[in-house]
Parts: structure tokens; C-alpha cells; sequence
């Protein structure tokens, strides 16, 4: 897949770096702070920046102390959900999914919480928000779980103007270089909560504050690196600026898909999707961009356990994506075009 990035954003890339040249400063500078306030601004949440979406979920997972306690996570995601729960020191208990959005399932995971339970890990998939996200994060609250949100596909993502990461006590986004907004590596932690985030900041940096007059202090004994480079935050302040057409062109063609493909993700009202994947069910595809997971990549399944699942498995075998990547094109045919020959049409 060659994802395009167009001339004009390559020049503002580069004036960029030239200033990180000039700063002197080639991490924890202008660029870092920069990239954290526009996208806090984007998203309504205090933000920090870590070195994965990955470690974004971990740091938080630290922040809670999952230590010796478990975390429900849905079995249908990546095994970075559990393998962050994992080094956190927590026991990850695999829940079902919903067939209707792919998102963690209210029922499968009250049946799931034990005395032990300290967290729940919702993982907005696709590019849209977990539709059963107020009642799991009510729940949450009422029996004083910690919520925390896997946004890695939810990039534009929103619902009645909220954006994920919005319910829990804090969420992870992932720049990984398949992602709706691609910086090849890198994550973004944000929260409502200004301390949870103060805290990050500490904690991606082995934990040690600098203060005026670049005085040097270790006020948490814990903490590691999970920092990024001022290269890479001028590129999320380039791809923040660009990700609003990014997101337009995916709408648009959505739009046009919703009319060809009925069996599909179908967003409940309010909500906009950033269409990580565009979600169709039972439908032979001439093309498709794969799966967003497979039953192979369940945690359970790696992990050599056999779980009653039938709503994550079900969904393993009968969904697919159709292709959605920004600059996907299939010789200039338009949108609709481009369905009818994704169902293999003639055109």
C-alpha cells in the first residue's frame, strides 16, 4: 500500500524540521508540546505524547495498577490490548464482542467482573465508537472500575460531538504507519483528567521533572522511555493539519458505499465514523483490504485457551473491508462504480 502525502504537506514537513535543526532541541521541545495542544484541541482532552499506542495503553494501565488485579479485555483486537495488560502485571479476562459493531459486549463483560476486576479495556474498532460505550462506561463508574479506551482506529471518530477516548479515565490513539493519521510510529494519551496526564508526562520521561532553570528532580521512582523525537511530533502537527481532507474523502465515499453494501456496520444516529476499515458482512468482495482481526489474532487463541465466544468468532468469518485508504482508487471510476465492481458487477 503506497499512502499518499502530497507536495504541499512534504514542504510544510520540511520547513518544520528546519526549525527543529535550529531549536536544538531533537526531543522533549517546541514540536512535542506543539503536537500535544493541537490535538488535545481536536479531540476536547488533555494529551501527551508516547512512543506507540502501545505503550500509551501500558503507561495507563501503570497509572491504575493493575498489578496482581484483572482487566476485561475484548478478545476480538490486537495483542497489544492484553500484551499491555500482561506487562502492566495484571490478568487479562477475554470478553465477547457485539456482531453489530465489533466492540466489546456490555453483557459478555458484566458477566466477566469479579471482586478483581480493576479495569475495563474498550477498543473502538474500525474507526468508530463502541456503540454500547455509555452504558459500559456507567457501569464502570458505578462499581468504580477503571474504563480505558484502545482508540487506535479512531481517528475522527465522534459521537454527539464526543471523541473516543472521551468516557474513560484516559484512552490511547496509535500513529502507526497503517493508521488514519500515519506517523510510522507513535501514540497519543488523552484524557479528561489534567493529573492523569501530568502524570504521563513524568512517566514517558523515566519519571523525572524539569524545572525552571533546567533543574533536573525525580519525584516517581517509576516510569521508563516512551518518548518521541521532535521529528516525528512535526510530523503530527503536519498530518493534524491534513487529517480533515484525509477524513472528508473517507466520509464521501462511505456515503456512495452505503448505497451499494446493505450488510454493513450501520452507525447509530450522531455518530461519524473516521473509517479506519469500511465494514461489510456476507459479501464477496473482487477486492478487499483483508480483516480488520481474524480468529488467529485473539488473544485466547495465542494464548492456546479455548473460550466460549460465538459473537467474536462468528465475526471473524463473516466480515470483510472493503477498500477505504485515503488515495485508494481504482483507474478514476467513481465511487459508485468502484462498489459494482467490488461486488464484481460489470461495469
Amino acid at each position: 500500500m503506497v499512502l499518499p502525502f502530497e507536495k504541499e504537506y512534504r514542504e510544510r514537513y520540511y520547513k518544520l524540521l528546519e526549525e527543529v535543526f535550529e531549536s536544538n532541541f531533537w526531543s522533549d521541545g517546541k514540536m512535542t508540546a506543539t503536537f500535544e495542544e493541537k490535538f488535545g484541541e481536536y479531540t476536547g482532552l488533555h494529551a501527551c505524547a508516547v512512543s506507540s499506542g502501545g505503550t500509551g495503553l501500558l503507561s495507563i494501565l501503570e497509572y491504575v495498577d493493575v498489578r496482581g488485579k484483572e482487566v476485561v479485555v475484548p478478545a476480538n483486537t490486537f495483542w497489544a490490548t492484553a500484551q499491555a495488560v500482561k506487562k502492566a502485571g495484571g490478568t487479562v479476562v477475554y470478553a465477547d464482542c457485539n456482531r453489530e459493531d465489533l466492540c466489546l459486549s456490555y453483557d459478555d463483560m458484566v458477566s466477566k467482573i469479579t471482586s478483581d476486576t480493576k479495569a475495563v479495556m474498550v477498543v473502538h474498532i474500525g474507526g468508530h465508537i463502541a456503540f454500547e460505550i455509555e452504558k459500559i462506561a456507567k457501569y464502570c463508574e458505578e462499581h468504580k472500575i477503571a474504563l480505558i479506551e484502545d482508540c487506535a482506529h479512531a481517528h475522527g471518530a465522534r459521537w454527539n460531538g464526543k471523541t473516543a477516548g472521551s468516557w474513560g479515565m484516559a484512552g490511547s490513539y496509535s500513529f502507526y504507519a497503517t493508521k488514519t493519521m500515519p506517523l510510522g510510529e507513535g501514540g497519543m494519551v488523552v484524557s479528561r483528567d489534567r493529573e492523569l496526564i501530568g502524570w504521563m508526562k513524568k512517566f514517558r520521561n523515566y519519571g523525572k521533572e524539569v524545572l525552571p532553570g533546567n533543574v533536573v528532580t525525580y519525584p516517581m521512582k517509576e516510569g521508563f522511555n516512551y518518548r518521541i523525537s521532535e521529528f516525528m511530533a512535526a510530523l503530527g502537527i503536519v498530518q493534524m493539519e491534513r487529517l480533515p481532507v484525509v477524513l472528508d474523502w473517507k466520509r464521501e465515499l462511505a456515503h456512495k458505499f452505503d448505497s451499494i453494501f446493505y450488510n454493513r456496520v450501520v452507525l447509530p444516529e450522531g455518530m461519524q465514523s473516521g473509517y479506519y476499515k469500511y465494514i461489510v458482512f456476507d459479501e464477496t468482495l473482487s477486492e478487499e483490504t483483508g480483516k480488520v482481526f481474524n480468529y488467529t489474532d485473539f488473544g485466547n487463541e495465542i494464548e492456546g485457551i479455548t473460550m466460549n465466544l460465538p459473537n467474536s468468532y462468528w465475526v471473524a468469518e463473516h466480515h470483510r473491508c472493503v477498500p477505504i485508504y485515503y488515495g485508494w482508487d481504482k483507474a478514476g471510476l467513481s465511487a459508485e462504480k468502484i462498489g459494482q465492481y467490488l461486488k464484481g458487477r460489470k461495469i
